[in-house]
């Protein structure tokens, strides 16, 4: 019953501890917008539809009680002109872990400044934005019962900003590549680092709010009967832990069904379906419902249980 709330409280109490901090996504192709602001909407480059919204919503390891959960509200318009593309939107992002938790309010603003928006080009955009952090530490639950001994929930809000590159290009190849789409990116998700301080009755204590440094990749493989196959992958990097690459493979029918399996070098393996109702089901604009699930084969893994992500959205021109 307390396990999650003791690995909270020794990740808050290490003096000099490092791990990931921002959330993980199990559908993180559909959650760009939150992983690198500069990355074009897979709306925009597969259908074209450069206004787009969605949600999402993810239970990380249900064996735990209070698990993380993490929902995240986005929004996003591509406006093109000129052969210019300008990236607006934003998102608001919820996570929560037992005792601590954090929402964050992100505006996104960027553009392709070179090449045709849909043909390929490099861009760069920001997220820029405010972050509240929280701890009730009521609920922590410690070795020695005096170290922390607070009586109400704490909070903190600070600024923040996001920075991201990206590259992408269609290929005019002639051969089995023809027609297809590439992309790279780089992003610092979390760039401003700060340490955040929770006093007490007793004392104090802090969190440090370290930079992320993402990277990612990935290509689309048109077939003649209009499916086609994503390859994507993401690393992930902090100070002091490991790289994380996760890698996914996925196959969407002509019939707008798709499904996907994956994995990471942190020993989770992932699976995932969903469908796309548009145009064939008489609708001017595209929704897209799809479901992931992760297993960590880790030894941490069987007392954690799986993850759950549920993810919804509407595109259409504008």
């Amino acid at each position: 019953m307390y396990k999650l709330i003791t690995f909270c409280s020794f990740l808050l109490l290490a003096p000099e501890l490092f791990a990931q901090q921002l959330p993980l996504f199990s559908q993180y192709q559909d959650n760009y917008i939150a992983i690198n602001p500069a990355m074009v909407s897979r709306d925009y480059l597969l259908n074209e539809d450069n206004l787009s919204f969605g949600v999402s919503h993810r239970n990380q390891w249900t064996d735990f009680q209070n698990s993380p959960k993490t929902q995240l509200i986005r929004g996003e318009y591509l406006y093109e002109g000129g052969g210019f593309g300008l990236l607006t939107g934003g998102y608001l992002l919820n996570d929560q872990t037992g005792p601590t938790g954090l929402t964050g309010l992100y505006g996104r603003i960027g553009g392709i400044l070179a090449g045709d928006p849909y043909f390929g080009g490099i861009a760069l955009a920001l997220n820029i934005g405010v972050v509240q952090y929280r701890v009730d530490t009521r609920q922590l639950n410690l070795r020695d019962a005096g170290d922390i001994e607070a009586a109400n929930n704490q909070q903190q809000i600070f600024p923040d900003v996001g920075f991201g590159l990206y590259y992408y290009r269609r290929l005019s190849s002639r051969g089995f590549f023809d027609d297809d789409l590439i992309y790279a990116g780089v992003s610092i998700p979390q760039s401003i680092g700060l340490d955040t301080e929770f006093q007490d009755e007793t004392g104090n204590f802090f969190l440090k709010r370290a930079q992320h440094f993402y990277a990612q990749a990935g290509l689309f493989h048109f077939l003649e009967d209009e499916s086609y196959i994503e390859l994507a992958g993401w690393a992930k990097y902090i100070q002091g832990a490991p790289v994380n690459i996760s890698a996914n493979f996925r196959y969407q029918t002509n019939a707008a069904i798709w499904i996907g399996v994956g994995g990471s070098s942190a020993g989770s393996a992932h699976a995932e379906t969903g469908v796309l109702i548009g145009e064939k089901a008489g609708f001017n604009s595209t929704i897209r419902i799809g479901y992931g699930f992760d297993y960590n084969f880790s030894s941490f893994g069987p007392a954690a249980g799986v993850t759950h992500e549920i993810s919804v959205s509407v595109a259409m021109q504008k």
